[in-house]
């Protein structure tokens, strides 16, 4: 595992700079390219080099945290004082468990030499050749690479740290009557392929030309990876953490330990697995846990941090978002699905009659009770005519619920594939969703939307 001993020592002198019964500093370092494209041109190239502290004092079990990315001893002395007054002004917290103790992270990978030499130009020419790919259509997405450091030192004698890289390319080809997607994503810039990437969405694009509309109604489905990921992470956002379970708003309050789903999906959380964006430790400190959240049908757990882990008198398994964060509670970022025995024309062959979905687009949670989400397919429906994929469709608004989705799954693919969930809008944190496509029996189609295309 690759450490980050200057993001560790700039933690180390935050928690030296503060006042408390306990105080904690986490160090989130970045240092990034982006190359955006439209209409296969590179139009907009970011780059990014920054580093922010988060300080927490702990002061007769109230709490404080201050942000800053003003790293000199005078900036990061007048955040802790901030921090005290912030604690001060605070009433006591019983849910507080407080700092984490010391513990040995584990051993991961995430660090790639290759990707982490990435310089603006090889991230251009890499875009280039994603928009070369593309031949007769516009290609409108981004390359990106970065390099992430977390490190994290409190009073408790707690220090950790890790560099990680990833890189993802992302391709929407599209004109006013056709569009197609594609991304592909990994911590190694060497797994990826981005003019394999831009040739899958111009192929899925070529094929949109005519879609047609499809009424309303219940269909057999099967989702891509793209798709199948998207759902999954916004169901792990309502119903697979800790503090949703607690409070009621969880699919599987009062449900653990039963059968839920079809007895082929198992899902965990994984945050160690090389397959995926391995991270150590969360942002708190604590050791990244594998988490089996749904065997063989079964719910069996949700993931925990230390303030709901204390509420139950049981161990944080490493899910923890930062201090200034931790009112949404312990969320799983690493969801990794178990794959199945199906190739993807198999699970066409299984569903039948039915569609195919490429990717969603404006997911939202209409009942997180009830594990009901809304949104788009885009970029590539098709119907499925005597197990074959046939016809495209026009885009289709969906309302579904993601439990009865999984309770009837005909086939589940072998392959898996990393889908990218970060938007690289806010401070660079890697994660994704490690899923097959699958064969379910109940997507529901509201309404017709708008034709393929820009």
């Amino acid at each position: 595992m690759r450490e980050a001993p200057e993001a560790l020592e700039l933690a180390t002198r935050a928690v030296a700079a503060a006042e408390g019964d306990e105080v904690d500093a986490l160090v989130h370092r970045e240092r990034s390219g982006l190359a955006r494209f439209a209409a296969s041109v590179v139009h907009q190239p970011t780059l990014v080099d920054d580093a922010s502290v988060t300080i927490r004092v702990v002061r007769d079990g109230q709490v404080g945290a201050v942000s800053t990315n003003r790293l000199d001893d005078e900036s990061l002395g007048a955040a802790a004082r901030r921090a005290g007054e912030a604690a001060a002004s605070g009433r006591p917290d019983p849910a507080f468990p407080g700092l984490a103790p010391p513990a040995a992270p584990p051993k991961v990978e995430g660090w790639d030499e290759e990707t982490a030499a990435l310089d603006p130009g090889g991230i251009a020419a890499q875009a280039w050749t994603a928009i070369e790919a593309a031949e007769d259509i516009g290609l409108y997405g981004y390359f990106t690479s970065g390099v992430t450091e977390l490190a994290v030192a409190s009073s408790t004698g707690l220090s950790a740290s890790q560099a990680l890289t990833d890189v993802t390319v992302l391709a929407l080809a599209a004109d006013e009557t056709r569009s197609g997607y594609a991304e592909a994503t990994s911590w190694r810039v060497g797994e990826l392929d981005p003019a394999a990437t831009g040739r899958e969405a111009a192929d899925i694009a070529a094929r949109t030309t005519g879609a047609g509309e499809l009424e309303p109604g219940t269909y057999r489905t099967v989702l891509s990876p793209y798709a199948f990921g998207e759902l999954l992470l916004y169901f792990g956002y309502s119903s697979l953490g800790a503090l949703g379970l607690l409070e009621g708003r969880s699919f599987i309050t009062g449900r653990l330990g039963e059968r839920l789903f079809d007895e082929r999906f198992s899902l965990a959380d994984d945050g160690r697995d090389p397959r995926g964006l391995p991270k150590a430790f969360d942002l708190e400190g604590v050791p990244k846990q594998r988490v089996e959240l749904v065997e063989a049908g079964v719910a069996r757990d949700v993931v925990w941090d230390r303030r709901t882990a204390h509420r139950e008198g049981r161990e944080s398994t490493g899910h923890a978002l930062d201090a200034t964060a931790q009112a949404h509670g312990p969320l799983p970022f690493n969801l990794s699905v178990a794959p199945g025995d199906a190739t993807d024309e198999e699970l066409a062959e299984r569903v039948g009659d039915g569609i195919y979905v490429t990717r969603l687009h404006y997911v939202n949670i209409v009942d997180a009770r009830e594990g009901l989400l809304t949104g788009m397919t885009r970029d590539g429906t098709f119907r499925i005519e005597n197990g074959r994929v046939t016809r495209p469709l026009v885009n289709l608004r969906f309302t579904t619920s993601v439990p009865e989705l999984l309770a009837s799954l005909p086939g589940i693919g072998a392959q898996a594939t990393l889908v990218n969930a970060s938007d690289f809008y806010d401070a660079r944190y890697p994660f994704g969703t490690l899923v097959p496509p699958v064969a379910t029996e109940r997507f529901t189609i509201v309404a017709a939307g708008s034709a393929p295309g820009l």
